[in-house]
């Protein structure tokens, strides 16, 4: 795989704070779609990000915390999706694509458990995350594009 270094930045986010069985992650990609089609957020414009802080195949299913996110450019109000204000903040990244489902992402795992042991790298206080580049029901599942990001210090 090639892992680039990269300075992501700093990323404002409307989310969705998915908490519970990663079984039910699609209930709440559903909400933050609707918030998306109904304040007009295209997915050409705005990216779309995950940001995982527990590992589901580790994780307790309900210990488990995903944000699923959509940047934007200003903060979003109170609204009765539960979507909500966050940051994803700028710095040095291990970067790598993933081409393929987004069902269990070979990526991230060689990241943290090859890549970084080997790199001489340490981790940031954030977690991974990943930004689906491509997302829309007309994206077959072999042809999804998912940059992982790790972030170093």
């Amino acid at each position: 795989m090639n892992v680039e270094i990269i300075d992501f930045p700093e990323t404002l986010v409307a989310a969705i704070e998915h908490r519970g069985s990663p079984d039910l992650e699609h209930e709440s990609v559903r909400r933050l779609i609707a918030w998306r089609i109904e304040h007009r957020y295209p997915p050409e414009r705005y990216r779309t990000f995950g940001v995982h802080y527990d590992d589901p195949f580790t994780t307790a299913p309900d210990l488990y915390r995903a944000d699923f996110c959509i940047s934007v450019e200003q903060e979003v109000p109170l609204n009765s999706y539960g979507v909500v204000n966050k940051v994803i903040p700028g710095g040095r990244c291990a970067k790598v694509r993933h081409v393929g489902s987004r069902e269990n992402i070979g990526a991230a795992r060689y990241l943290c458990e090859t890549w970084l042991p080997a790199s001489g790298e340490s981790l940031r206080s954030f977690p991974l995350f990943f930004h689906y580049v491509n997302v829309g029901l007309n994206v077959s599942e072999s042809e999804m594009v998912t940059d992982v990001y790790l972030p170093l210090r």
